[in-house]
């Protein structure tokens, strides 16, 4: 059942461009099994007036998931999410390398060592259980 795409829990945040903030949202949602495969994007209009900015930025964070081939546009100018099992796959380990750099530049400028992140990770790792 195709399902139109929500933008509720979106939020813009200061320090990244709102356009990756909307492809991190999409991606983050395609990994968490929230968005599938021919699920409907809101349009472009809609999306800017939902989320309070410019077009052009939805358009930019469209025209790059377009690229990726995450979605596609179909005529009428609806776009829909185009994913499979390795696309979600790849886009996993894409967000999850890029949160570990973040984490392990934060730790060096902290000044933790690797033996001291690998106890915390694996504290945390514990707690979550």
């Amino acid at each position: 059942m195709v399902q139109l795409i929500s933008f509720e829990q979106f939020i813009i945040e200061d320090g990244n461009p709102i356009y990756l903030q909307i492809i991190n949202y999409v991606q983050r949602q395609i990994v968490s099994g929230a968005i599938q495969d021919n699920d409907e994007m809101p349009s472009r209009r809609v999306l800017s007036a939902l989320i309070g900015v410019n077009p052009n930025t939805i358009q930019k964070a469209y025209r790059y998931l377009e690229e990726e081939g995450i979605i596609e546009s179909r005529s009428g100018a609806k776009s829909y999410v185009k994913i499979d099992d390795g696309q979600i796959k790849k886009i996993r380990t894409r967000l999850l390398e890029n949160d570990v750099k973040a984490i392990v530049r934060n730790m060096k400028q902290m000044g933790i060592s690797a033996e001291e992140a690998l106890a915390l990770i694996r504290g945390a790792w514990k707690e979550e259980d």
